[in-house]
């Protein structure tokens, strides 16, 4: 992926198996690939909906598994230099979410049509 490159990253269902207000088991595979990528200067955001308690238990979570983030539901420092404000949306190079979906496949679910 490169240096420098920014990954965006949901937690519930993503990092770990769906269980919320719980923490699901987690995806090693995953979180071993982030660890990874960010010793290749990759910088990884957690990108969640999770707040308060659940946010720190969350990060507390990770940490166990060695999984630090650079950012939490924030902007690295590049991009605020970059654009010279934070925008409520997070900017990354690529986000990984099990909502995720390609626009084109989900149009033909909303229309009805069958591949």
């Amino acid at each position: 992926m490169g240096e420098g490159r920014i990954i965006a990253v949901d937690f519930d269902g993503t990092l770990c198996m769906d269980s919320y207000p719980g923490i699901g088991i987690p995806n090693m595979p995953l979180i071993e690939m982030l660890k990874s990528l960010q010793k290749e200067e990759c910088k990884i955001i957690l990108w969640t909906c999770r707040c308060g308690k659940r946010l720190e238990e969350a990060v507390r979570w990770c940490q166990t598994f060695g999984l630090v983030f650079d950012k939490i539901n924030e902007n690295t420092d590049e991009i605020l230099e970059e654009y010279g404000s934070d925008s409520r949306k997070i900017y990354a190079d690529v986000y990984i979410d099990d909502k995720a979906c390609f626009p084109w496949e989900e149009m033909g679910v909303i229309r009805g049509e069958t591949h």
